[in-house]
């Protein structure tokens, strides 16, 4: 099962807005908006559209106690192709969203 914060922070750290990630997974942007804030009830399969939808553009929901410490997370799955992403220098409030 992943969480609210995962949710936030898999999007957040491919550049996908709510918008695009509701589009993509084929629900309405209230239901997106509402996972992103833990309320989960009367949606189950949104879940997992949402998770399924993430996980397609390179997430990886690391489960409580997957790594060396803390609670669940998220990271990257390698990358294949020769897009680098944006360098850490290269990171600033204009290309948060």
């Amino acid at each position: 099962m992943i969480n609210a914060t995962q949710i936030r922070g898999a999007r957040a750290m491919i550049g996908m807005s709510i918008e695009e990630l509701a589009a993509a997974s084929g629900l309405p942007v209230e239901t997106v908006a509402a996972l992103e804030k833990g309320e989960f009830a009367g949606e189950p399969h949104a879940l997992f559209d949402v998770r399924s939808t993430l996980e397609a553009h390179g997430i990886i929901f690391l489960s409580s106690g997957n790594q060396d410490e803390g609670g669940p997370g998220i990271r990257l799955r390698a990358r294949t192709s020769s897009d680098d992403g944006i360098r850490p220098e290269n990171l600033n409030a204009a290309n948060d969203d």
